[in-house]
């Protein structure tokens, strides 16, 4: 799994069906285990698109996508927002929500 900037999120949308961008920040614990279950599901899944982004680094992203917490993943459908996931319960759960 790659780090994405906001461009590469946004040409995402664009070129594929469906994609994926994981929002962290390297201070959070909770991110660390979130980021394990991603790098599992990029694992089991190599076809979709899944890119991660330090939102430190990505603000205005944050405050475009209304973002309330970290870890964050965004999932996207043909060019549209379809889940903004905070909750990351389980890998079964999350490969339900991805699809």
């Amino acid at each position: 799994m790659e780090n994405w900037t906001r461009d590469q999120w946004e040409k995402s949308k664009e070129d594929f069906p469906k994609s994926v961008f994981y929002l962290y920040t390297p201070m959070c614990g909770t991110c660390m285990v979130a980021s394990k279950m991603v790098e599992v599901i990029s694992a089991m899944k190599p076809d979709l698109p899944i890119g991660k982004g330090d939102l430190n680094y990505i603000e205005e992203l944050a405050v475009d996508y209304e973002i309330e917490s970290v870890p964050c993943l965004l999932i996207q459908e043909n060019g549209e927002l379809v889940h903004k996931i905070y909750a990351f319960q389980s890998i079964p759960y999350l490969l339900e929500k991805i699809g």
